[in-house]
């Protein structure tokens, strides 16, 4: 780092709960060379920090930006340079308010404390030189209404400090621009309210290419919009939005991209009116900023649960200005109003669906994606131009669980447009009873009035999918950016939500699900073979043993994350010096086989993990000093891979034969534990 870039004040610890051995760094000018920004600094920007053309900014994980409240600090990346965020599920990279620090036990970002706020700092904008439609937003009034390098826009929420400020702009003529990379970022408490209209959001994305990586993206609490994209090709996986005072996910101006795995919860960040403080729509899509422009939003969202607002929220999915838009494999619960709502324009004095020789808003919903009428606008080459889409109609919402939507014509506009006819795969749920939910289960807290409207808040959360949602139909194409998983919604069945361990969501106590594994393979439950012994350990264990006539248990902690796991496993209930060993299967026995004194369910390829010794009856592996459980399953030749399955026993040493047992039979087996591994 170069102090001819940066202007920075170092203070140990000042103002930053639990910093006594980081520095403060306040940032106060814009990033020109580039820079990296460490994990033992917490950045505080003063002000609006641009990250300059021709400059690469990294930030380490477990870095954190905790601005001052009402400072104005922000962070934008210029068209023409890159951001790297390496945050990592242990580690993430946070951006948010030092009031929010001030919450955090002992100065660890995992805790803390849910507070009724925004628009502490600002956001995380980026900008890049991918094609937009964009005709006279906010004084761009040289673009031309066909696909072209030199259209551009200036950014919303950002001011341009002096006429042909060119830091502010977006836009270009490559689709495959370069920003850089995003992964494992928190942005807790943000936006800045400019004027009405012209709000920072909690991540803006304008004119970003399809070469620049986002996933695992969390927002909570932001004034405007959770996550808003202007034009470009840019692709998003895991995205977890909640309390947001506008829209949780806003497209504009061409967005061509795919989005899989996310999750967007309905709430309020502040007590102000619907759309500065208040959630509006969970979905909000507008086609280009005139709707015969080109290009316009053409993308594909597979594997999204959408918690709504029950009384008083907004709209599933809103569709303006010739937005085209396949939902897939999705969840919809608890919406306050239409699932499917046609805006027709965005009410900026544009034109909607139809215009121009342009598709009408039915004949979007039946159109072949290949075989869109031509237009005057085109490109010259639309199939290369837009590639999201790759099967289906332009319009659609299919293969989709739609469950306790509060309207009274909540189903009017999406029956119309044939969202329930036969052969959609699609699911309505009749009724409202929980035990039909397609998640495991929500609480909400009381009943408040937030911007004049009842909100009900999510205070705990279990997303991972039941009943309906447990499987698809089909499957999302294996096309290099998209997981083919069999599922509805964001989350995979019986495996670790991907919230853990790195979301405000996580750390403020809404989303706790955290177990690695699921228990399997114990007698008299589940068609597994009764005990050879006759006498079955207690429920949820293995067999008994001679030590323990409740049999010895097997539980699972950490984060399943290949590369980066955290797994441990812990086996209580065995013999006191039982000699144990880990072992690793790549199916499972639905009856499991006699092993020993016990049953064993772990089938397959057998890798033995670790051996140990018990203490006391009880074992961890691994143990200080080894190896990961995926490094050492790679070092075995099972090389683990997202969305891998595995399970998990332990067999121990009995050497006190058992009544009923063979003479030789001197050992036993735990209850296995089944592990999805994540990325």
């Amino acid at each position: 780092m170069k102090a001819s870039n940066i202007l920075m004040t170092l203070a140990a610890g000042a103002g930053l709960a639990g910093a006594a051995n980081a520095a403060e760094i306040f940032v106060n000018t814009n990033i020109s060379v580039s820079t990296t920004w460490t994990a033992n600094n917490h950045y505080n920007l003063q002000q609006q920090i641009y990250v300059l053309p021709g400059a690469t900014l990294t930030i380490e994980a477990g870095t954190v930006l905790a601005s001052t409240s009402n400072l104005g600090g922000s962070l934008a990346v210029c068209k023409g340079a890159q951001i790297f965020v390496n945050g990592t599920r242990d580690n993430p990279v946070i951006m948010t308010s030092t009031a929010d620090v001030a919450t955090w036990v002992g100065g660890d970002p995992k805790t803390g404390t849910w507070r009724e706020a925004c628009n502490e700092w600002g956001n995380l904008t980026i900008m890049g030189g991918a094609y937009i439609s964009a005709n006279n937003h906010g004084g761009a009034t040289t673009n031309l209404p066909h696909p072209d390098a030199n259209n551009v826009a200036p950014m919303e929420g950002l001011v341009a400090a002096f006429p042909g400020d060119t830091k502010v702009l977006y836009g270009g003529g490559n689709d495959n621009d370069d920003s850089g990379s995003v992964t494992y970022l928190s942005l807790r408490y943000g936006g800045k309210v400019l004027g009405l209209g012209n709000e920072l959001n909690g991540l803006s994305m304008g004119a970003i290419g399809r070469a620049t990586d986002v996933d695992h993206i969390d927002i909570m609490n932001n004034v405007d919009d959770g996550i808003e994209t202007w034009g470009g090709t840019v692709n998003y996986k895991y995205l977890n939005v909640w309390n947001i005072g506008d829209d949780s996910f806003d497209v504009d101006e061409g967005w061509r991209g795919k989005a899989q795995f996310g999750l967007l919860v309905q709430g309020y960040s502040v007590d102000a009116a619907q759309g500065s403080g208040v959630g509006d729509n969970c979905f909000e899509t507008d086609g280009a900023e005139d709707s015969d422009w080109q290009p316009v939003t053409t993308a594909t969202i597979y594997n999204f649960t959408v918690v709504g607002q029950p009384v008083d929220g907004d709209h599933g999915t809103t569709w303006r200005d010739n937005a085209r838009i396949q939902y897939r494999n999705c969840v919809f619960m608890d919406l306050g109003d239409e699932l499917v709502r046609f805006d027709n324009t965005d009410g900026d004095g544009a034109n909607g669906y139809g215009f121009n020789g342009t598709l009408s808003w039915a004949n979007t919903w039946t159109t072949p994606f290949n075989m869109v009428p031509a237009t005057p606008n085109d490109p010259a080459n639309p199939a290369a131009f837009y590639q999201a889409q790759s099967s289906g109609f332009l319009a659609e919402i299919t293969d989709s669980v739609f469950f306790r939507n509060q309207s009274a014509n909540g189903y009017t506009t999406a029956t119309t447009v044939g969202v329930l006819a036969a052969g959609t795969n699609n699911v309505l749920t009749p009724g409202f009873n929980p035990a039909d939910a397609p998640i495991q289960s929500i609480t909400r807290g009381p009943a408040v009035v937030r911007g004049g409207k009842t909100m009900l808040p999510v205070v705990s959360l279990d997303p991972r999918p039941a009943n309906a949602a447990l499987t698809s139909v089909a499957t999302a194409p294996n096309d290099g950016f998209f997981s083919p998983v069999q599922y509805r919604g964001g989350f995979a069945p019986n495996a670790q939500s991907w919230l853990c361990g790195w979301t405000a969501s996580n750390a403020f106590g809404f989303t706790t699900a955290c177990q690695p594994g699921v228990a399997f393979c114990f007698p008299g439950t589940g068609g597994v073979n009764a005990c050879p012994c006759g006498n079955p350990g207690t429920a949820g264990r293995g067999c008994n043993n001679s030590s323990s006539t409740g049999g010895a248990d097997l539980s699972a902690s950490g984060i399943a994350a290949v590369g980066a796991d955290s797994v441990v496993f812990t086996t209580t209930g065995e013999k006191p010096t039982a000699f144990s060993i880990l072992l690793q299967g790549t199916s499972v026995s639905a009856t499991g086989s006699t092993f020993g004194q016990g049953i064993r369910c772990a089938a397959g390829s057998l890798k033995r993990l670790y051996t140990k010794a018990a203490v006391a009856g009880s074992v961890t592996m691994p143990g200080a000093g080894d190896p990961s459980v995926s490094a050492r399953s790679a070092a075995l030749g099972d090389t683990l891979t997202a969305g891998s399955t595995r399970y998990y026993q332990v067999y121990y040493r009995d050497p006190t034969v058992l009544g009923g047992c063979p003479g030789t039979s001197t050992f036993n087996v735990t209850n296995g534990q089944a592990i999805v591994w994540d990325m």
